[in-house]
């Protein structure tokens, strides 16, 4: 076997731990590979005994060598598959801004589980969230303080929303916000398609210093039904290269910090 294959499934076997379950389209976005090559190396992975293969995909093994299932009582988040490469930089640059000490809101949302993702090896850091896939990905991480809140179960979102969920949130305070958004507009703002979502997003709004936007190219002016919030609500928007030059632009016209990854 060719050492670049070698190195490949390395990277493979190390991308399906990180993440715990991934399905083949998410492999063929994060390593530029056909549906086939990814096929092929979730198989051999699998004979090897370092992953299990699953139907569209595979997840990972816990260390006794079953797979994880203590890790996957939550189900994946419908959209975690869509435009996985984006996602991920856009994560990265996310996690990229958080500093030892500080105190972060994660909302729910497959963009925001990527901030997720690439802090589970942090250091005395707090989280508050009302993601159920992100208290997942974070509960075993030692070096995260994990605050949950309470609420009424969103299962297309899987996070928890509404009173219960807006009273716990005018309780706390965070130094950063990180949070998605179904669009984002210059002229709409910011808006969303489910009104007792939105009215807990206005709530997770108010609580930090700093309002981080995570919004791939595809929410990049759009707008839906119900309004959240203008775009002064924000301060930083990350983005990926597929975001409109213009709409960039608008934005830091605005005052806003945009990163384009």
């Amino acid at each position: 076997m060719a050492a670049s294959t070698l190195e490949r499934h390395r990277r493979v076997a190390q991308f399906v731990r990180q993440r715990q379950q991934v399905s083949v389209h998410e492999l063929c976005d994060a390593f530029s590979v056909s549906l086939a090559t990814a096929r092929r190396d979730l198989d051999a992975l699998a004979k090897q005994g370092k992953i299990k293969r699953v139907h569209g995909g595979a997840m990972a093994l816990s260390q006794d060598g079953h797979p994880g299932d203590e890790l996957h009582w939550l189900p994946t988040l419908p959209r975690s598959a869509e435009r996985a490469g984006e996602k991920a930089r856009i994560g990265a640059a996310a996690a990229a801004l958080v500093n030892e000490g500080e105190t972060i809101f994660l909302s729910s949302g497959s963009t925001v589980l990527e901030v997720a993702l690439h802090l589970r090896s942090a250091r005395r850091l707090n989280v508050i969230t009302n993601s159920l896939p992100v208290l997942n990905v974070l509960a075993g991480a030692p070096g995260i303080n994990l605050v949950a809140l309470g609420g009424v179960l969103n299962r297309n979102e899987m996070s928890l929303i509404g009173h219960i969920t807006q009273q716990a949130l005018s309780e706390v305070r965070a130094d950063k916000v990180f949070i998605g958004i179904y669009g984002v507009d210059l002229q709409h703002g910011l808006t969303n398609t489910d009104l007792q979502e939105t009215l807990t997003d206005r709530a997770i709004l108010k609580i930090g210093r700093e309002v981080i936007l995570l919004a791939d190219h595809t929410k990049c002016g759009r707008a839906a039904a119900a309004f959240v919030a203008p775009l002064s609500a924000i301060h930083t928007l990350i983005t990926d290269a597929g975001a409109p030059a213009h709409f960039v632009e608008g934005v830091r016209a605005l005052g806003i910090r945009a990163i384009v990854v």
